[in-house]
């Protein structure tokens, strides 16, 4: 099985940025070693940090890199931070390995190291060693071949230290986590969580809200479904004319339309695109939209990937699934995730 490392860069992109140079000669070194990399710049995903734990789910580790350019770890990165204690799964991130990167044009990298990691070790996951470093002119690195080789040794040590599953000694941090630090489960989505006031944020009110509102949502689709019959064909011919099969690809997607009582179903095995309203005992993908967003998806002007990432849409199952849909459904002019 292929290792996977998911980088998290919480600057602001800057084209002097020394993070993102130490970045890029990381990620060279990785893919050198047959790792799968895949980058995330929080300031181009500023609206939907809060679903990004949700990528964490098939990494076996992480880079959490960001520059301290007048003080702490900057917006971004706790921004994310947050999103993994609220909205994580503590259990995929104790099996983590973190590598956390920290330059810094001004004083203070050594303490966003120790923050990141220390952040890491109260989330349950593993911290490896990582860099730090006091960058005044990215030429500084770009020239010198002795700091090219400390950050190339240090990406092989990331490799290592997966792949070997290095034991971590416990840490204080983890005990506090588990003793007295413990966050309630929210069974909502984060875009969800953060509209609620501090008037309905008690848990028995908001369960008995939220049943209401599906009692009500389900009696009114029942009393329009008297006077109408559901379109069983809408979507389908756009979605067979825009199939793109892939040799031994074949997944099961699951698509609740918010408007419609029956789900559309896409069975999808190698060439053939099976494709319906109806039920799915089992499906490797569930997704949740309205009618309005699957439409933008077939128009060309978003994908599954994007909408989920943006909010507009909720998803169930593995996420590399998920963008893989996008590859065998091309709507409009192509649009795809890089």
């Amino acid at each position: 099985m292929s290792m996977k490392v998911n980088i998290y860069y919480g600057g602001r992109g800057l084209m002097d940025d020394p993070t993102l140079f130490v970045l890029n000669k990381m990620k060279e070194v990785l893919e050198e070693l047959r790792v799968t990399v895949e980058s995330f710049h929080l300031y181009e995903l500023k609206n939907g940090i809060t679903t990004l734990p949700q990528t964490l789910k098939n990494a076996d580790g992480v880079i959490l890199a960001t520059t301290i350019e007048w003080y702490g770890i900057g917006g971004y990165m706790q921004q994310f931070l947050d999103a993994c204690w609220l909205y994580g799964d503590k259990e995929r991130i104790s099996q983590i390995y973190m590598c956390p990167i920290v330059m810094s044009t001004t004083y203070g990298e050594r303490e966003g190291k120790l923050n990141l990691a220390t952040a890491w070790e109260i989330l349950g996951g593993r911290p490896c060693s990582g860099i730090c470093g006091y960058i005044a002119d990215t030429a500084m690195l770009e020239e010198n071949q002795d700091y090219i080789r400390i950050i190339e040794k240090k990406a092989e040590n990331l490799y290592r230290t997966i792949n070997q599953k290095m034991p971590c000694l416990p840490a204080s941090n983890q005990a506090v986590k588990q003793k007295v630090a413990i966050t309630k489960n929210i069974n909502f989505t984060p875009q969800e969580s953060e509209q609620l006031s501090q008037y309905v944020s008690d848990d028995t009110y908001v369960q008995r809200q939220k049943a209401d509102i599906q009692e009500l949502a389900s009696l009114f689709r029942d009393m329009m479904g008297t006077g109408e019959k559901e379109d069983v064909a809408e979507f389908i011919e756009e979605i067979q004319n825009n199939f793109k099969p892939q040799p031994g690809f074949a997944a099961n997607y699951k698509i609740i339309i918010e408007e419609k009582k029956t789900p559309l179903i896409l069975e999808i095995n190698g060439g053939t695109l099976h494709c319906f309203y109806g039920e799915e005992s089992h499906a490797d993908v569930e997704m949740r939209l309205t009618r309005e967003c699957l439409k933008n998806i077939i128009a060309g002007k978003n994908t599954f990937q994007s909408s989920f990432m943006t909010g507009d849409m909720k998803m169930k199952g593995e996420f590399k699934v998920l963008r893989a849909l996008d590859q065998v459904l091309v709507f409009g002019a192509g649009l795809t995730e890089a």
